[in-house]
């Protein structure tokens, strides 16, 4: 049975997606993400994270359950993307 306090795993992956959007800019402008001083390449760290976005949102539209090792991998991503992206300067540190 499950946890009434715990959302389901669709729940939990649609939220999550929500807060990536919302915190992680994936719409800049390509001249203002490459720049010299770059750790990794931000732009193709971006589109990845876009496309893993998109397609768990196509796969959720289609019925498709997340389980908690999808969920914590796009999360760990999501993570990994916004570190690398604070230190080239494309969000400010908090």
């Amino acid at each position: 049975m499950p946890n009434p306090r715990r959302p389901s795993t669709t729940v939990a992956m649609r939220e999550l997606i929500q807060e990536i959007r919302a915190t992680i800019p994936l719409d800049l402008p390509e001249a203002q993400v490459c720049s010299d001083g770059c750790n990794a390449c931000s732009m193709k760290l971006l589109e990845y994270l876009s496309a893993e976005l998109d397609n768990w949102e196509a796969r959720l539209q289609a019925g498709e359950t997340p389980g908690l090792a999808e969920l914590s991998q796009l999360a760990r991503s999501a993570r990994k993307i916004h570190r690398v992206l604070q230190k080239n300067g494309l969000i400010p540190r908090a």
